[in-house]
């Protein structure tokens, strides 16, 4: 029976340990967050805090040791993972956008994004359809033909951006997706996730040092000693 939940993410007392007995070492002690649908908010915090373990937690890819975690309204881990195919959920639920856009070099720009929606079984005519309506709303549609090669480093993340999102999950997963950017177009890439938040009703959970882009944010969550504290971000420049 699946467990519904608010949509969005939800996440209540997580907690992740590593090892046991005296060498046990408490990554995530009590991570409470709550994103909705269309909202964007930074995760910040100091090296080792735990920011890399929870978006492996949530992500799907690491096991937490308890808790519980609520994707897109469906319960996905309540001390144990309630969902028998974890490859099908990251694939179709969850999207995730990286520091380097990690684009397949040998596969033009319109069939790097609509590889996923293909391999989720997709016919190929819908998925480069779903692409290029992504890529448009991008304003990287005049690059649908070109390799990555041939991309400038903000293109390429916009294309990172699309590929994400073309399964429509209900969570995107960005892990420093301004660091390698100039002041200009790291903001250009956070007005475009809050656009596509909106535009997709996606929560976007956006992991971040980065100087620039912190001030862009109504919330932020602040990780330290695997715990996490909420406040007020200023929210400047995306009304």
């Amino acid at each position: 029976m699946v467990e519904q939940a608010v949509d969005g993410i939800r996440i209540e007392g997580l907690r992740k340990r590593y090892g046991s007995g005296d060498t046990a070492v408490d990554a995530l002690r009590h991570v409470d967050m709550q994103v909705a649908p269309g909202e964007v908010v930074g995760l910040i915090g100091p090296s080792g805090s735990g920011k890399s373990t929870l978006l492996k937690c949530l992500g799907a890819v690491i096991e937490p040791s308890g808790g519980r975690m609520t994707l897109g309204g469906q319960a996905i881990y309540a001390d144990g993972w309630r969902i028998p195919d974890l490859r099908s959920l990251r694939r179709d639920r969850i999207g995730f956008v990286f520091q380097a856009p990690y684009l397949i070099p040998f596969l033009d720009v319109t069939d790097n994004v609509a590889l996923l929606p293909m391999l989720a079984g997709l016919p190929n005519g819908e998925a480069r359809r779903r692409a290029r309506e992504l890529l448009e709303a991008l304003d990287v549609a005049h690059r649908a033909s070109a390799m990555p090669a041939q991309l400038s480093g903000g293109e390429q993340q916009r294309v990172s951006i699309a590929r994400a999102l073309v399964n429509r999950p209900p969570v995107i997963l960005a892990d420093e997706p301004t660091a390698p950017l100039d002041s200009e177009r790291a903001l250009a890439v956070i007005r475009i996730l809050n656009q596509m938040a909106r535009q997709f009703d996606t929560a976007i959970i956006v992991v971040t040092h980065d100087e620039k882009i912190i001030p862009t944010f109504r919330r932020i969550y602040h990780i330290r000693d695997g715990r996490t504290e909420e406040e007020a971000g200023e929210g400047r420049g995306f009304e």
